[in-house]
């Protein structure tokens, strides 16, 4: 796991080991080894022996947005990694501050269109999805707003409540606070409404083909034999389709099961990093 203990993708990580556990008929384990925005874990799994035993349940982010990011990179994850199966998904909540004059997702478009000085958005940082779903909103809406990063969505989520800045595009964990109104809620990025928010938009209802969900992904070593992948692939899909383990991933954080053929992954995948090469490139960060 590339992130600490507790999030909602390490709680995956623990339902999906228990299963797997219990079909293998072996112990599966956890390890949590955060850092470099993925990129120590992505290296552990890649270099690695190629037999199944050592796998990493990754983000989207590290697998198609890293490489255009850093300078330097530890592996090529199209290459040095074997995508095993889709696993989760999610989408993020286009939040505003409540004092913002806006109800709804066009009323917002129109009053950043004519914010002077340009409204300010918080993300958890250079990067991150968060700021490259607002990069790819405001150039299919034609606004300008200034993007402030924070070290994280938990800081970036205090300053969009405190005022600070006026929007963000929010995870499910802040879920509680759009129940008690300190955020409002104007629509979703992904390509169908959310079971959790069903009467919010998604933003292609409005900008036809906009749709950016987030998913998670288990991956091995490049080289992992074919028996070995059938029979990961097999009990995987096999876990993820019980409502048990997708009640629990909806608890953990309103992740859904992410059930997909190989073929499916694989074209995800390739969709994904090339559509981030072209927003990074467009937006032009780069970090060390």
């Amino acid at each position: 796991m590339p992130i600490p203990p507790g999030g909602a993708p390490d709680i995956a990580a623990r339902v999906l080991g228990q299963r797997l556990s219990e079909a293998l008929g072996q112990p599966v384990v956890v390890e949590n080894r955060p850092g470099a925005n993925g990129n120590i874990a992505n290296e552990l799994v890649a270099k690695a022996a190629p037999d199944g035993h050592t796998l990493g349940l990754l983000a989207d982010s590290m697998i198609a947005i890293n490489p255009h990011l850093y300078a330097r990179m530890p592996i090529d994850t199209l290459r040095d990694l074997t995508p095993v199966s889709a696993v989760a998904a999610n989408q993020f909540v286009l939040a505003v501050n409540p004092a913002l004059p806006v109800k709804t997702f066009p009323e917002f478009i129109e009053f950043a269109k004519k914010a002077n000085p340009p409204l300010a958005y918080a993300s958890g940082g250079n990067g991150s999805q968060h700021h490259l779903t607002m990069e790819m909103l405001k150039q299919r809406a034609g606004i300008n707003m200034v993007h402030v990063p924070y070290r994280g969505g938990s800081p970036a989520t205090t300053a969009t409540v405190s005022g600070e800045t006026a929007a963000m595009w929010a995870g499910s964990s802040n879920a509680p606070q759009i129940k008690a109104g300190r955020l409002r809620a104007l629509a979703v990025s992904g390509a169908r409404r959310s079971a959790q928010y069903p009467d919010l938009p998604t933003i292609g209802e409005f900008y036809p083909g906009f749709a950016n969900s987030i998913w998670l992904g288990l991956f091995g070593p490049a080289g992992m034999p074919e028996p070995v992948l059938t029979k990961l692939r097999s009990e995987v899909k096999r876990a993820l389709e019980d409502p048990e383990v997708k009640a629990r991933f909806n608890k953990a954080g309103g992740l859904e099961p992410y059930v997909t053929t190989p073929e499916e992954f694989n074209e995800i995948i390739r969709r994904d990093y090339a559509k981030y090469a072209k927003v990074v490139k467009e937006i032009g960060i780069k970090l060390d």
